[in-house]
């Protein structure tokens, strides 16, 4: 039986499909119908297409940033694989592209990765536990986001050096757990998926009775994790005046007095400023604009335009961080068709209210010169885990607990009855998944070994600092 696949998308649009009114076990049956075009057990397959070239593909995925950090870039994705997976989300949208497709569309995180899962701070000031990074973001094939997250698990359980019986474990687990909380959401109604959300307890449940007390402490350091801390580690008093430090390479404080500095700001904040909502523009108005700087962030997102702008509302003990990141096309886009959204920051700001339970109140959009940027918060009580040195019970755990909120943020957005149908009750798309995870975490281990020896031979440039002034 022929399966489909994802062809490239010319002129096409990417947007969410109308939902369908239908009762819940019809919309179930559209679901289960899908199997019959693309059985579960074809989402197992990982074949590299011929001509793939996963050096062109980083290469094209550069194209864009400042050149004088691409080296940084390079350096970040060559401490590892897990690194390089993280670093290389262009690489794997191009080979789910080549995969079967369900036919089933929500939108997508489009770097669906447990390191891109978290914690940070809702307006109640409660921590709660979400996906957090929608650069990427976009209505596509629902298991795109699933196929990337369970083949993480993987490459990071090799990177903890666990065998493959505990990485597949982990898998199964997450697998199983999105599948009957989907299950679970195709009965629920629409507000009671909307509401639902996961709270930091939910990792304190998860760690053994040895282990709570060093969680408790944990969570307990990244609620400390405020404004009030990136004050203390981000400003200096220089000459009477508080400003944001001065260190180069990774941190550029920029000249706000300098005309291009302040043409691009008064650009920059007046397009934020108008698309916030009124009570937002009204906070927002009460503080006063100190400084800016240039910041070098994350691993993928390295090169591209970041920045920090420091805020004083009250006094210097009311201070405001606000990260302003620059938003390009997705990835995904020369597969699933363009945005519907002209502006790339609005497809960010919208994605990310799509699949999160709970926003930053200051995240919104901004247009400054030739680029578009998102704004947020910085330092909002944000914190990832450490998989570095992970146990095999904890991965499993960490793993049911990121199948559960990529569920919920799927059911947000996409039909949560026809996923659940075409799911089903049994493990076979669970186990699909497992065999596609393991290929595929081999197949990022042969890319990496790609770019380190392209690096040692001189055809790939890496380097740990830079030292060119980046302007913005």
């Amino acid at each position: 039986m022929a399966k489909k696949k994802m062809q490239p998308a010319s002129s096409a649009v990417s947007r969410l499909p109308e939902m369908v009114h239908l009762p819940a076990a019809e919309r179930y049956a559209l679901g289960r119908a899908q199997r019959q075009q693309t059985p579960r057990a074809a989402h197992a397959e990982w074949n590299p297409p011929s001509g793939r070239d996963p050096l062109a593909l980083l290469a094209a995925s550069n194209v864009g940033r400042t050149p004088s950090l691409v080296p940084v870039r390079h350096a970040r994705m060559a401490a590892s694989p897990f690194a390089f997976y993280r670093g290389a989300p262009a690489v794997m949208a191009y080979d789910l592209a080549q995969t079967p497709a369900s036919g089933i569309v929500a939108q997508l995180c489009g770097d669906c990765h447990i390191s891109n899962f978290g914690l940070f701070g809702s307006p109640e000031r409660n921590l709660v536990f979400d996906l957090n990074d929608f650069d990427e973001t976009l209505p596509g094939p629902f298991e795109w986001d699933v196929k990337r997250t369970v083949a993480s698990i993987v490459v990071a359980a090799r990177n903890a050096g666990l065998a493959n019986k505990y990485a597949r474990a982990a898998v199964a687990l997450a697998m199983q757990v999105y599948r009957t909380k989907m299950a679970e959401f195709a009965t629920s109604g629409y507000l009671g998926v909307w509401y639902s959300y996961t709270t930091a307890d939910a990792l304190l449940q998860m760690a053994d009775k040895r282990q709570r007390k060093a969680v408790q402490g944990q969570l307990a350091r990244v609620q400390t994790k405020d404004r009030l801390r990136a004050f203390n580690k981000l400003t200096e008093v220089v000459d009477g005046e508080r400003r944001i430090i001065h260190d180069p390479p990774l941190l550029y404080r920029l000249d706000k007095r300098e005309a291009d500095i302040r043409t691009w700001l008064t650009e920059l904040m007046t397009t934020y400023h108008a698309g916030l909502e009124e009570s937002r523009k009204r906070l927002l108005a009460r503080y006063r604009l100190v400084d800016v700087a240039h910041k070098v962030v994350g691993v993928g997102s390295v090169g591209t335009r970041c920045f920090i702008t420091y805020w004083e509302g009250v006094d210097e003990g009311d201070p405001l961080f606000l990260q302003v990141k620059q938003a390009n096309a997705s990835l995904l886009e020369p597969y699933l068709g363009a945005s519907e959204y002209a502006q790339p920051g609005q497809r960010v700001v919208t994605g990310q209210r799509l699949m999160q339970a709970t926003n930053d109140i200051f995240l919104g959009y901004a247009r400054s010169g030739e680029h578009d940027y998102f704004v947020r918060q910085l330092y909002d009580m944000k914190a990832s885990a450490d998989l570095a040195q992970i146990t095999p019970g904890y991965l499993a755990r960490y793993a049911a607990l990121c199948g559960a909120v990529l569920a919920r943020a799927h059911a947000r957005t996409g039909d949560p009855a026809q996923i659940a149908g075409y799911l089903g009750k049994g493990d076979r798309f669970d186990m699909a998944l497992v065999e596609f995870a393991v290929r595929y975490a081999d197949q990022n281990d042969a890319d990496y070994a790609l770019f380190k020896e392209a690096i040692a031979d001189g055809r790939i440039e890496a380097a740990a600092k830079e030292n060119d002034k980046v302007k913005a």
